[in-house]
Order: structure tokens, then sequence, then C-alpha cells
């Protein structure tokens, strides 16, 4: 189906310099087809349970590195005809925005090699043209979000801070996310090793060196973006709360008390020490992200997160979202699309307010979705409204009188 506006819709003025201005769905989920085309303002996205809103702002998460929003493995991403033993292949194809200009960017399913029966692999084009790798992605568009599911995050493993962090660093240093794909690599290939218990030295060195290389790289960009966070964070006023953030680790340590090409070099002694003994490796990888409730008066102040109430752990990550979409901003010139999902419902009417008000000031491209049109009216005529019904959409924007 077709979803069609002008990119500016009648009567409205995108407030953003980049975003997403069409989007194309094949196959994905459940959208057997769609072009929807928006301005780079807000978009709220209401309907029942069910409608396929998630689906839509997890389409868009496709456009940054990863696995999008759910984390689903790509294959599970297809529409599926179940009594036809049929997977279609799915694809999300933008036409983006941002200051240097528009670009086409697509992903999908890949096929494995010359054969095309589909494999859980994305294959990435930009302008039309295949691409190796998916930091591509991220030089032309940051993508960031929160769902619902976030909300346990101060109370998750720490793999999800860590996952959630490393998404922040991407969307404002593109790089990361080859630093990380090129770790995990050599770090699963060292664990066969070891399993397999193939004791080749030269083998081994080559492994712990690229884990030493690119493992000091990612602990240095994460804590570069906690650095800059706190320092926004900490001029936080408002509804929501300043926070402190804290990278606990060995690595993390280790650079804080000495220089980079020092660390790297522990690391890689530690790794060679550690290949036959009983001590868990040390890396990013074991890397936790510790936040303080931080607010000078308030009971919960220097409050660790995971203690803190459901309401505050809501607002602490809304305030860690908004500080690096501002540094975002600053750093690369335009700022990123922020997905929201169900994030109206699970504020108070102050910190709703807030959030939109601070969204229109950034002019940031924000995609929310809801339950009820009446959430979001503090966006007013600035946004565009669309309804979702049963993976249909119709557009409200002329209808909304707020």
């Amino acid at each position: 189906m077709n979803a069609q506006s002008p990119h500016t819709p009648a009567g409205h003025t995108p407030t953003g310099t980049a975003g997403v201005v069409r989007l194309d769905l094949t196959s994905f989920r459940s959208y057997p087809s769609l072009r929807l085309d928006v301005a780079l303002s807000p978009i709220v996205l209401t309907g029942a349970n069910g409608a396929g809103k998630t689906n839509l702002l997890e389409a868009v998460s496709f456009l940054a590195p990863g696995r999008g929003l759910r984390g689903a493995r790509l294959m599970s991403v297809a529409r599926t005809e179940p009594e036809k033993n049929l997977i279609h292949p799915w694809a999300v194809s933008a036409l983006v925005t941002n200051p240097d200009g528009e670009v086409r960017l697509g992903t999908g399913l890949a096929t494995d090699g010359k054969d095309t029966r589909l494999s859980d692999k994305r294959a990435v084009h930009v302008n039309g043209m295949a691409v190796k790798g998916q930091v591509a992605l991220s030089r032309h568009l940051g993508v960031v979000w929160l769902t619902p599911a976030m909300d346990r995050i101060f109370l998750d493993a720490p793999s999800s801070r860590r996952k959630f962090l490393d998404r922040l660093v991407t969307a404002f240093d593109p790089d990361q996310a080859g630093r990380i794909a090129a770790y995990e690599h050599a770090h699963r290939q060292r664990m066969r090793l070891l399993r397999d218990g193939i004791d080749d030295k030269t083998w081994f060195a080559a492994l712990e060196d690229t884990l030493a290389r690119y493992g000091i790289a990612i602990a240095a960009a994460r804590a570069d973006m906690v650095s800059r966070l706190n320092a926004a964070l900490s001029q936080t006023r408002g509804p929501f709360p300043g926070a402190i953030m804290t990278l606990v680790g060995d690595t993390d340590r280790w650079l804080a008390e000495m220089p980079a090409v020092d660390v790297e070099e522990k690391l890689r002694n530690v790794l060679g020490a550690a290949r036959y003994g009983d001590v868990p490796d040390p890396g990013p990888h074991k890397t936790d992200l510790m936040v303080t409730f931080g607010c000078l008066g308030h009971p919960s102040h220097n409050l660790p997160a995971s203690m803190c109430s459901t309401g505050e752990q809501k607002a602490l990550l809304v305030s860690i979202v908004l500080a690096s979409a501002r540094l975002q901003t600053k750093k690369r010139g335009f700022p990123p699309v922020l997905l929201l999902d169900e994030i109206a419902a699970h504020l108070d009417p102050e910190r709703r307010d807030a959030l939109f008000a601070e969204i229109l000031n950034m002019g940031v491209q924000a995609w929310l979705t809801g339950t009820d049109e009446a959430l979001f009216t503090g966006l007013g005529s600035q946004a565009q409204y669309w309804s979702v019904g049963q993976n249909t959409l119709r557009s409200n924007t002329r209808q909304s009188a707020f």
C-alpha cells in the first residue's frame, strides 16, 4: 500500500535538518509493501495494539547498524506464509536527507553468495550500490531509540547496558560499529581455538593483538562518550533528572590510569597469560555501565538507577537519550532520528510536555507511537499525525486541531 503525502504536508513546516523523507518496505513483518512520505518534523503514529506501529519504528531502526530495536534474528523479520512454507525476503529502503543532501539507503536479507537461498545476514546499499559492512549507514543517519522493553535496562544483565551505550556511541562516532564487529569476530575465533584445544601460538598472538587494538579503541570511544554525556547531563534542568554515568571494568580502569598504548600492551599480556587459565578474559565485552540519579535536593540524588522507581528510571533514560542527541547534533552538524515507542503513556504530563518541547527545540525527527492521539497534543500542529490500522496508514495531519 502507499501512504503518501508531500514531503512538506500542507500547512506544515519541517523543523529538522536530517531524517527520513520516504520509507519503502517490502515483506517487512506484517507489511507486504508500504511507501510512506513524511516531513522532517515529529511523526506521531497512533492505533490499537498490534496495528503495526512498532513494526514501522523497527524498520527505521534498520537504517542503523545492528539487528534493529527488537534485536531480532534477521530471518524472523521477514513475512512468512506458513501454509505455503514461504519466507519472503524483506527489504527496507529510505530516502534520507542531511545537510550534505539526499541519499538512498537500503538494507535487507542477503543471499548466500552465488546461491539464491537467503542467509541470516544483511545486505546494505547506498544510492543503489552494494557496500561492505553496515557502518556506511551511520555515516548518513544517526538512529537512537527507546522502547518499553528497555525500561528494565538498569536491572538487566550488563550486556543490555553495553548495547545501549554502544548505540549512542555509534550514532556519534560511526566507526564504533566496525570496531565492535572486528572485536567480536576475533573473540569468537579465539574462543573456538580454546574450545577445540588448538595450541597455535602464532594464531593466538594475532587474535590477541586484534582484541587489544580494537578492544581499547572501543573502550576509549565509550569513555569519551560517557565523559561528554556526563558534562551535558550536569547541565540538565527541568523535570528530567541529571545522570552520572560510570564505566566499570578492568580495561576502563586501566584507561583511566595509563596511556592507551600501554593499556593495549597490558591487555595483550593478560590475554596471553589467561589462555589456559580459569580466569575470565578481560576486555570491553566485560564492561558495565553504572548510572546514578543526579538531582541535587531530590530524595533520590546519588541513588543507583537500579534502586530508583520505574518512573525515575524512565526519566533517566530519556535524559541520556536527549543529551546524546544534542551531542550528536553539535558534532555531526545534524541530529539523529529518535524512535520513541509508547513513550507518552509512560510519562506524567509535565515530563511529556517537556519531552515534546525538547524535541521541537532540537529540530529532531522523532517517530512516536501510542494508542491515543490526545497524548500528543503538546506537539500541536508542528507534528505529522498518522492513524495505523492493520498495517494501513491514514494521515490525520490536516484533521488535527491542536
